[in-house]
Parts: structure tokens; C-alpha cells; sequence
């Protein structure tokens, strides 16, 4: 196995060796599986037709805006650290420090997000006497915990390993929602549509409710910038990145719409959730047409996709607090490696403990529904900080020079700026709808406090690290 070159962009006093691992099909699988959200599918389909119409919306005003974004940045600066290098680079060391923090932080409660959606649709494997632990706060606590767990110990050992997780959760994405798919067209083509598609429904609603559902699918789209955290990790990384951004970008987006649509020819969309909504389309669309028997499959293999998506971003944000080791902001711990597998593991680690922290706080007070809606929203918010850096980055690069043989935007600065503008702008609102509880939350203003107050908490303890960190490196 190769190394990587010394770690070039960052104040080490010693080389720092990192294992290349990944290739352009690791990369688009890691891609599929950070991307890729089943549960936003769901969430889309149980709002109706118009949600299509919001699908391609979002990827005009934000997922190309980001593909590019990600292509041009990560092609001028394909140094490990991503999107805390490119804010570094464009604005100093705060903003690449704050940057990195609210990027890692957000991972903090998207893990257990994610993991709640991993243990409601594992109850479908189980069949319908596994289901009255679907609202069992213990179970979804212990469930998170065992799985956060299976991704840190295989990352730990390191991407050789972990990122076999990671391409099995992309077919554990794509291979249900394949199925899903094909079980709505044979639906339509036995019943015709379950959804009436006019010009009337197709209309996105301008009610506030709708608009928040917006953001959602805005966040639906994030994560293209994530392998670019992992850069010193995989082979050429300034040639196959953007390769592998354009395949899974358009792969992406077909799985989006088209598994949203399958959904809505199947099933009226009152007959979809969100917290277990796919696999219930899964399993009505397969009673419907007589593919029952594929129900526990397709739980087996969403739950892989699930843990998939989560060892992704395991890996990829794990990065960061090693990458501000390097630099001092954060103690040395974090910029070690493990002696045999290479990998920041001390970084791997702390971030699965405070990860498993927020798996049990964001059950304090409220339903297993309720602490998955706070999770989603505080995900938004702290997730999308960091891309207002980065869409700001994009814009301030323009005026710097371009390295010989990296890639540029189409057109180059004049649309490159035009995509930063219209990312940041998607951005802003989206973080903005995002405090906005959900009509059926019963303790709206708990819901309001929890998400404000914990990403001020976020914010003011990435203040005082950065503060620590400065007199470190001064002193």
C-alpha cells in the first residue's frame, strides 16, 4: 500500500503519512452512500406531486451550484481538510477553524438522525411483531449506539477496511430504492397512478409549512463535499474527485426523483411518513403487486445503507478535528495516529462518544418522533453554516490564481460567482426555515429552544476552542 505525501498545507512538525486507499469507484460509492438520503425520499413523497418540482428546484439552485463549487475548490486544493482548507485558504485561519468545527459538530447530531432512521426500518425485517418498538425510546438509543459503534471500529481500523462499509451502503441505497422503482411501475401499470399529477398539484404550495419542507430537501442534496475531506487519502485526488462529483451528482439526482415518483404512483402520499416512510412504501407497493416477500430484504439492505451512510461521514468529518491537530488550533491528540492502521483515531473516537451522547440527550423530553424532527433541524442548521463559507469561497478564489492543472467552473469566474451567489442565497433561507417546528410538533417552543440554543452552544464552544487553540500555538 502507498503513502501519501507529507502533509504539505499545514503547520506539522513532523510529516504526517496517510495511506492511499480510495479510487474513482470507492469515491462514488462513498458519494451515493453520504448523499443519498431514503428517508428524504419518503419525506418528499408524503408531500405530494409537488415535491417533484422541489426536487428539481433544489438541484438547480443548490445541488449544481455545489457540484461546482466542489469541483473547482477541491481541484485548486485537494490537500486533506476539504472545505476547512478552502475557507482557510480564502479567509484565514478563524474562518477555516470555525468552518471545520460546525461541519464536525453537525455530523454530532446527524449521526443519531440517521441512526434512528437505520433502527425504525430495521423493525421491518422483524415484520409486524417487531413494531411495537417503533416507539421505544430505548430501543432507538440502543440501536444508535450499537451502530455508531460497528462504523468507529471499522474506520478506526482504517479506509482500507471502513470503506467496504461504505460501498455496501451504496447498495444498500440504491438497490431498494431500485426495487421500489420497478414495484411502481408494475403498480401504475396494473392500477394506474395513486396520485393525481395536474398542473394543480404539480405546483409547489407558497404556505409556510411547504416552504419549510424546501430546506429539507435543500439538505436532501449536501455531502458532495465530503470525500474532499479525505484528499490526501485517495489516489489523484485533484482528477478523480471531480469525476467522481459529476457520476454520483447525476446518479444522485435520478435516485431522487425517480424513487419519489415511484412512491407516488404507488401510494397517495397520506399513506406516507417519514421516520419509517420508505420502507412502508416498500411494503405497501409490495403487498399491492404481490412482492411481499421482498419486504424484509429491502429492510436489511436500507439498515446496511443506513450504517453505510454513517461510516461515510464518520470518515470524512473525522478529518477534520486530526487536520486542526496538525495545525494546533486543537490539542495534539487529535493530530495522532494510530501506530498500526494509520488512521486519526483519537479524533475517530471522541467524535463517536459526544455522537453517542446526542443519541441519548435528543430523547430528554419528547417522542421518538419529536427527537428525530429537533435532530433534523439542528442537522440543517449546523450542516449549513459551513457551506455559506464554502459558497463564499467559492466567490473570493476567483481573484486568486489558478493552479496550471486544475479544474475550473464552466464558463470561469463570471459563472463560478454566479453559482456561489445562488448557493449562498439557498443556503441562508434554508437555515433560516429550519428553526421553524413542524405543525404536528406538540411543544413548538421547546422544539424552537433546543435547536437555537444548541447551535448557539455549538457556535460559542467552537469560540472558546479557537480561542484556547490561538494561545496554544502563540505560547
Amino acid at each position: 500500500m502507498t503513502t501519501a505525501a507529507p502533509h504539505s498545507s499545514l503547520l506539522a512538525s513532523e510529516p504526517v503519512q496517510l495511506k492511499k486507499v480510495m479510487g474513482l469507484s470507492d469515491v462514488v460509492m462513498f458519494y451515493i452512500a453520504a448523499v443519498v438520503g431514503p428517508r428524504w425520499i419518503a419525506v418528499a413523497a408524503a408531500a405530494g406531486p409537488s415535491s417533484l418540482v422541489v426536487w428539481v428546484g433544489a438541484a438547480l439552485l443548490f445541488f449544481i451550484p455545489l457540484a461546482f463549487a466542489v469541483l473547482e475548490l477541491s481541484s485548486r486544493f485537494p490537500e486533506e481538510g476539504g472545505l476547512y482548507i478552502w475557507s482557510k485558504r480564502a479567509f484565514g485561519d478563524f474562518s477555516g477553524f470555525m468552518t471545520g468545527w460546525m461541519y464536525w459538530a453537525s455530523n454530532l447530531v446527524y449521526f443519531p438522525g440517521l441512526l434512528y432512521f437505520a433502527a425504525g426500518n430495521a423493525l421491518f425485517i422483524g415484520g409486524s411483531s417487531w413494531q411495537a418498538l417503533s416507539s421505544s425510546a430505548p430501543y432507538f438509543i440502543v440501536a444508535s449506539l450499537v451502530g455508531l459503534a460497528i462504523a468507529a471500529v471499522l474506520n478506526i481500523i482504517g479506509l482500507d477496511v471502513g470503506k467496504w462499509l461504505h460501498n455496501l451502503g451504496a447498495y444498500g441505497t440504491w438497490i431498494p430504492i431500485g426495487l421500489l422503482i420497478v414495484m411502481g411501475l408494475i403498480a401504475y401499470a396494473h392500477f394506474g397512478s395513486a396520485t393525481s399529477f395536474t398542473a394543480e398539484t404539480i405546483t409547489p404550495s407558497t404556505h409556510l409549512t411547504d416552504i419549510i419542507f424546501w430546506s429539507t430537501i435543500a439538505f436532501g442534496f449536501g455531502g458532495l463535499e465530503s470525500a474532499s475531506l479525505m484528499g490526501e487519502e485517495i489516489h489523484d485526488a485533484r482528477r478523480i474527485i471531480p469525476r467522481a462529483v459529476l457520476i454520483a451528482g447525476i446518479s444522485v439526482a435520478a435516485i431522487y426523483i425517480l424513487g419519489t415518483m415511484a412512491i407516488l404512483l404507488a401510494l397517495p402520499k397520506s399513506e406516507v411518513s417519514g421516520l419509517q416512510g420508505i420502507m412502508q412504501a416498500i411494503a405497501k407497493t409490495g403487498d399491492r403487486v404481490g412482492f411481499g416477500a421482498a419486504r424484509p430484504l429491502a429492510a436489511v439492505m436500507i439498515t446496511i445503507g443506513s450504517l453505510g451512510g454513517v461510516g461515510a461521514w464518520l470518515a470524512a468529518s473525522g478529518r477534520l478535528p486530526f487536520v486542526a491537530g496538525i495545525d494546533k488550533v486543537l490539542p495534539p491528540a487529535f493530530a495522532k495516529l494510530h501506530p498500526k492502521w494509520r488512521t486519526p483515531y483519537v479524533a475517530l473516537i471522541v467524535q463517536s462518544m459526544i455522537a453517542g451522547v446526542f443519541a441519548i440527550l435528543g430523547q430528554a423530553g419528547t417522542s421518538v418522533k419529536g427527537a428525530y424532527d429537533v435532530l433534523v433541524s439542528l442537522g440543517v442548521i449546523s450542516f449549513f453554516i459551513p457551506y455559506l463559507f464554502l459558497f463564499a469561497a467559492l466567490f473570493k478564489v476567483q481573484s486568486i490564481p489558478v493552479p496550471p492543472d486544475a479544474i475550473r467552473v464552466p464558463g470561469g469566474g463570471p459563472v463560478a460567482r454566479l453559482m456561489a451567489v445562488t448557493g449562498f442565497a439557498v443556503t441562508a433561507l434554508s437555515i433560516g426555515l429550519s428553526v421553524i417546528p413542524s405543525d404536528d410538533e406538540p411543544q413548538k417552543t421547546l422544539a424552537v429552544v433546543k435547536i437555537v440554543g444548541l447551535t448557539l452552544v455549538l457556535v460559542v464552544v467552537g469560540l472558546v476552542l479557537y480561542g484556547s487553540g490561538r494561545r496554544r500555538r502563540v505560547g
